[in-house]
């Protein structure tokens, strides 16, 4: 393990999270791996971070990426939460991550810099502390995709194989490291793990924090830490609304994978809906449909209810009003959520304004793509561009309900150009259909060709585009008997 005073890569660290009471986290740097190789890198985010993307391509910057190397201000790390994985909670932390600090860019954000698959800690919990290239080039690839369609998530820097194989049910597997960027790593599980292990006072130490790195201008307020709920009950009634909007399901929604700073986090068994149905499951553990589409709002909320119960301490005085505070904040969930939502759906059907059956109109043509397995996204696609000949139109439900549709729209006093623009900036072209994320995958892993990942991650970077090199990647999959499965890579 080399330190890397030397290389001018960019690199501003102000490590925050380090000054914070040790039981958060435990000191240790990456585990070396033998023969590092960038794969894949993201210049237009090394950039804005303030990184010259340059010399992180290099030998010496590989090696930084790899964690073979500890750039000048580093402090290394992996954090130490819990959670409930499928209702069940558990001590958990970074078993395979290490955070190598926070970077501040020339605009003066800050950002978590992680590095994911390098080696064991504290937390591993049995696991060899690695990960497998094909998880890691899913995590690129969906991660930036959300990132275009305007959605909160983590983003991806840059993936590295490590020269070294990594022991997977399926047998030998190539290792490979991923560096994620994140508002920060401040999960659900991170207060749980405080709320159990903890003191009263580190748990207000961590609130402080939490609050002054995300929503520093409730600082006055009389009750900052009820604000603090209300301000990520806020955050993720807007996130999960946006996954809704554009089919994405998670896959594994427990609470050290929710972030208050309302990014999406962690692309283990996440994939996006090609036919509508809330019954949807992709994750090859969620046996009994925990994590379906449908069932992300309530399962958000029922999050959100462990985090509050965390606060309780800090609420009130008084258990029993801390107790009423906690719930009416995380009853407001159901209504933002649907407020968020809706809004969307409208702007999905060109709708600027607000009439009390816009709910009922937007519900009616779900059941009509959910009993005839219309594509989410084609069919939104096809009613921007009213290519009625391609989804539905065929129905005797679809020639009732688009009279109903046309009707609304006259009902405004936007013009049917301005509703088209509106349709188009909130209907992707594309989004990365899981059988071309596969085809992308099996070229990388099977036979080193990134070529195809490259591809699809250009046409994703801009899906409102409506090119025509787009239209190729809005076609499905071929008929298939088996369902399409994903699994956690770990």
């Amino acid at each position: 393990m080399t330190n890397g005073n030397a290389i001018g890569t960019g690199w501003n660290f102000d490590n925050s999270y380090g000054r914070l009471p040790e039981s958060l986290f435990a000191n240790l740097n990456p585990v070396p791996v033998r023969s590092p190789e960038l794969v894949v890198f993201n210049d237009s985010l090394a950039t804005s971070l303030g990184l010259d993307a340059q010399v992180l391509q290099s030998k010496e910057g590989i090696s930084v990426l790899a964690g073979n190397r500890i750039p000048e201000g580093a402090l290394p790390l992996a954090q130490a939460y819990a959670g409930h994985q499928f209702g069940h909670f558990t001590m958990l932390g970074d078993g395979r991550a290490l955070m190598i600090g926070e970077q501040i860019t020339p605009s003066g954000e800050r950002f978590d810099i992680q590095l994911k698959g390098s080696g064991r800690t504290p937390y591993s919990r049995g696991g060899d502390g690695r990960a497998t290239l094909g998880p890691m080039l899913r995590e690129y690839i969906i991660s930036e995709a959300m990132y275009a369609l305007g959605i909160e998530t983590t983003r991806s820097l840059a993936v590295v194989t490590t020269g070294e194989s990594v022991m997977r049910e399926t047998g030998q597997l190539l290792g490979a490291i991923l560096t994620r960027v994140a508002a920060s790593h401040l999960r659900v599980g991170t207060f749980q793990y405080v709320s159990k292990w903890g003191t009263v006072e580190e748990l207000r130490i961590l609130a402080d924090y939490t609050l002054k790195r995300h929503f520093p201008e409730v600082d006055a307020t009389s009750n900052p830490y009820l604000v603090l709920l209300q301000e990520v009950i806020k955050g993720q009634a807007e996130l999960i609304a946006k996954w809704q909007l554009v089919g994405f399901i998670h896959g594994v929604m427990n609470t050290d994978n929710m972030t208050l700073s309302g990014e999406t986090i962690d692309y283990g068994p996440c994939a996006f809906m090609d036919a509508y149905d809330p019954e949807t499951v992709f994750s090859s553990i969620d046996i009994q449909g925990r994590y379906a589409y449908g069932n992300q709002p309530h399962i958000a909320q029922w999050n959100l209810s462990r985090f509050a119960e965390t606060l309780l301490p800090l609420l009130h005085i008084n258990e029993s009003q801390a107790v009423k505070m906690a719930q009416d904040a995380v009853s407001e969930f159901t209504e933002l959520f649907h407020y968020n939502w809706l809004t969307g759906m409208r702007r999905k059907l060109g709708i600027f304004n607000q009439e009390p059956q816009d709910e009922s109109l937007i519900e009616d043509l779900l059941n009509i793509m959910q009993k005839y397995r219309s594509d989410y996204t084609n069919t939104f696609l096809a009613l921007t561009f009213d290519k009625s000949e391609e989804v539905l139109f065929g129905t005797t439900e679809f020639t009732q309900w688009y009279p109903r549709w046309q009707d609304r729209l006259g009902r405004q006093q936007e013009t049917k150009d301005a509703s088209h623009q509106l349709m188009k900036d909130s209907n992707p072209a594309i989004i990365p259909r899981n059988h071309r994320v596969e085809v992308a995958l099996e070229a990388a892993v099977k036979q080193g060709d990134y070529n195809v990942m490259k591809q699809l991650l250009d046409v994703l970077s801009n899906p409102y585009a409506h090119s025509p090199e787009q239209r190729e990647y809005t076609t499905l999959p071929e008929p298939s008997t088996l369902p399409y499965r994903t699994f956690c890579g770990t």
